[in-house]
């Protein structure tokens, strides 16, 4: 097995995204990275890569500075020839993003060592609860953009997610395609989330915003039913979400809207 590596998102796609889309679930993020690069939206020195097998391709990751490098459902046994790879390509890598178990296994071959991590599960809808909250969904638009990325930024700055990339661009590229909706109460926005179109039968929900002043009124859960349903009436089959292992709160108000854990998933930062 040996791995390819390219700055190309088409050469990248057409190797890749035929294995991705046989689990769009457990591929969610990677699937939505790669409808941004074909967009543009990762433009600043992006690298993916592919694990061939023979004729076959058996794994897939990218690299979105300033993002951390992202990994698909790649076998583990390809880790050690991958962390290699971007070695000898000189690779400056901020830290590793995937599944829990290929994440602590990059992270172990990795000549850089671990100094945080964020800890997460992947939930996927069953059936959608009723949720009764003060307010009503109002899709973004354009003029929406100054105020969606100060919410974005306090979003990354609680989080400790991200904090050093400007969220503008994927902002602006989530209002163009009607992904970001926010629940008012008495024509003032009180909550953000956003859901992204569907690809194969899949969308997930995320970010999540509710602003410390205005929580424990309902509001986050309005939002999340509010951008569930939507997701649901373009289409998808599958609602996926990511949560926080360290927020038992929006842990709990997830499975009460009708989420149910898939597997857990870790963010890595490296020193």
């Amino acid at each position: 097995m040996n791995w390819t590596f390219t700055a190309d998102a088409e050469e990248y796609a057409a190797a890749a995204e035929p294995w991705l889309l046989r689990d769009p679930v457990r591929n969610t993020v990677p699937l939505t990275v790669l409808r941004g690069l074909r967009s543009g939206q990762f433009a600043e020195d992006p690298l993916m890569g592919w694990l061939a097998d023979d004729d076959s391709v058996a794994g897939a990751v990218s690299h979105t500075p300033p993002y951390p490098l992202l990994l698909g459902c790649v076998p583990p046994e390809s880790l050690p020839s991958l962390a290699a790879g971007l070695i000898e390509l000189d690779r400056a890598i901020p830290g590793v993003s995937g599944p829990l178990a290929l994440v602590e296994a990059f992270a172990r071959e990795w000549w850089r060592p671990e100094v945080g991590r964020r800890s997460e599960r992947l939930y996927r809808l069953g059936s959608l609860a009723p949720c009764t909250v003060p307010g009503k969904p109002r899709t973004a638009v354009a003029s929406d953009l100054p105020e969606a990325t100060r919410w974005f930024v306090a979003f990354q700055n609680e989080a400790e997610v991200d904090v050093e990339a400007d969220p503008t661009p994927v902002v602006s590229a989530r209002i163009n395609r009607e992904e970001l909706i926010w629940w008012e109460d008495g024509d003032r926005p009180v909550a953000l989330a956003a859901v992204s179109s569907p690809i194969a039968g899949m969308s997930r929900v995320g970010p999540v915003y509710t602003p410390p002043e205005l929580r424990r009124r309902g509001y986050g859960s309005a939002v999340t039913h509010a951008v569930t349903h939507k997701a649901l009436d373009d289409g998808a089959a599958e609602v996926l979400l990511f949560t926080d292992l360290d927020n038992p709160t929006s842990n709990s108000i997830y499975q009460s809207l009708g989420y149910r854990p898939v597997e857990d998933y870790a963010s890595i930062r490296f020193g």
